[in-house]
């Protein structure tokens, strides 16, 4: 193979799939004693994304929520929107503090505890921010104590944007071929 992935910019609503990614993941969370408070954005917040990639870094983030989380806790997700920029904010409360910088974090095989006895790579938020800059938008950590929030944020589009696709090289990020399908049949409707 080559190493390029096409990237599928498409017109996203994003409060539709924030909705859809957490409706994804509310039982599991919930069997984990965690409740999702979800606050949209007003209105129609849309960025241009390719709904494979996007559902990707969500699922990663959820994926980490689900297993770091302290139990019994709320995960809040929150969606603000501007003319300019739409932010995607995902906090949570770790089950172990997290003696790590953020920055740290970021660094590919970095776990925030080395005690942790879970699977996992390591990759994730590295792979989360690259699939996120591929789309355009940014991906910033912050921890405090043991809070974690994830921070996506892209250009909003304006009415008649964000139809675009871009072949991009991307050795060394096979899984980014994984068959996450985007059913284009119906406006914001993802299917794995």
């Amino acid at each position: 193979t080559t190493g390029n992935l096409t990237v599928d910019l498409q017109p996203t609503d994003v409060n539709v799939f924030l909705g859809q990614t957490t409706g994804e993941y509310e039982e599991r969370l919930a069997a984990k004693q965690l409740a999702i408070c979800l606050t949209p954005a007003e209105g129609t917040p849309r960025i241009s994304a390719d709904g494979r990639l996007l559902w990707r870094v969500f699922e990663n983030l959820f994926s980490n929520i689900q297993k770091y989380a302290q139990p019994g806790t709320r995960v809040y997700l929150t969606c603000q929107a501007t003319d300019e920029q739409v932010t995607i904010i995902f906090r949570n409360i770790s089950a172990e503090p997290l003696n790590i910088s953020a920055d740290e974090l970021m660094e590919r095989f970095v776990r925030g505890d080395a005690s942790r006895n879970t699977e996992g790579s390591g990759l994730g938020l590295s792979i989360a921010r690259s699939l996120t800059q591929l789309q355009h938008g940014t991906f910033a950590l912050a921890v405090d104590g043991d809070l974690f929030k994830a921070i996506l944020t892209f250009p909003r589009l304006r009415d008649g944007e964000g139809y675009r696709s871009a072949r991009i090289g991307c050795k060394g990020l096979p899984f980014l071929r994984q068959s996450l399908l985007l059913d284009r049949g119906r406006r914001g409707h993802y299917t794995v």
